[in-house]
């Protein structure tokens, strides 16, 4: 494996938040919240295409930003992101699945069919819980 031109990769490639460990507040990761962590997923990415994967909203954003930013000034993007953060704090509660139904309206992914909207029923999912834990937790009580 060329571990060289990886590390060009890495180096380059925009950083990807909430990937880390969480730590309770003990100092210990909270594997009940996050899994089993594995420290060679963690390191480096299997495929040399999985960080391209990853970032590709993030990208694709970016590139729509800087179009719009073009043709209309400043600010018609700066609108624009002023909405899409208006419509991700738009939820449940916490241990109720929230559909972002606004969000994908503004991102016009609510005409389209993928993956997700198939395999990605909140009613199979596998996260149950306490709502009062869950909630304390969120309000930072616990």
């Amino acid at each position: 494996m060329n571990t060289r031109g990886l590390r060009s990769q890495l180096k380059d490639s925009v950083p990807v938040t909430g990937m880390g460990q969480q730590v309770g507040a003990y100092g210990v990761q909270d594997t009940l919240r996050s899994g089993f962590s594995s420290v060679k997923n963690e390191l480096l990415p299997s495929h040399a295409l999985e960080l391209s994967e990853k970032n590709f909203q993030l990208n694709q954003d970016k590139m729509n930003f800087s179009n719009l930013r073009n043709i209309q000034g400043l600010h018609a993007p700066r609108k624009l992101q002023m909405e899409y953060r208006a419509a991700r704090q738009i939820q449940r509660l916490p241990f109720l699945q929230s559909s972002h139904l606004a969000l994908d309206t503004l991102k016009g992914n609510d005409e389209s069919i993928s993956f997700e909207d198939i395999l990605n029923d909140p009613s199979q999912s596998e996260m149950v819980g306490e709502p009062h834990i869950m909630m304390e937790y969120k309000l930072g009580l616990m």
